[in-house]
């Protein structure tokens, strides 16, 4: 018979999948900066990746407060979402509407982390792990600021370019 598993093997486990994420979507950003076409966008991709790097760090602290190793585990989502990016830069590279589409990437992206690390919060809570949650929560903070910085991209920018042509 299994082991009956728990809201600590839940933990373990999206914790894994988002490490594995952040991993996938730090090497995604340089090549989202790349395709950019206005500055502004770009310098939010760094800033994000830079970001990015600091999420990797907190992860790797969570793993070491349940004494484990920090190792990814496949996360077909995340995959599903990078695709479909690298499909706007394909399709729309030197078009108008290209960067309105890689906002619209970038924040499927960000949906993603949140919506992870708001779990993994709550999760961190009802087990009693507040160092966790303090490091989770301010990975969730960044997060919502850099979707926050889209949006308001879109708005000043990027969806009127696309409308424009």
């Amino acid at each position: 018979m299994a082991k009956e598993k728990t809201l600590d093997d839940l933990f373990y486990d999206t914790l894994r999948d988002i490490y594995y994420a952040e991993r996938k979507i730090l090497k995604a950003l340089p090549k989202m900066a790349r395709a950019a076409s206005s500055s502004e966008l770009t310098a939010a991709f760094e800033k994000h990746r830079d970001q990015t790097e600091d999420h990797v760090e907190r992860l790797q602290q969570v793993f070491e407060l349940l004494g484990k190793q920090a190792r990814g585990k496949t996360c077909p989502a995340i995959d599903g979402i990078i695709e479909e990016g690298e499909e706007i830069i394909d399709e729309f590279k030197g078009m108008p509407a290209l960067d309105a589409g890689l906002i619209s990437a970038a924040q499927a992206v960000e949906h993603y982390e949140i919506t992870r690390y708001g779990t993994l919060k709550r999760w961190a809570e009802v087990l009693g792990m507040n160092e966790a949650v303090r490091l989770l929560d301010q990975t969730l903070s960044e997060e919502a600021k850099t979707d926050e910085d889209l949006t308001g991209l879109a708005d000043a920018s990027a969806n009127q370019m696309a409308k424009a042509a």
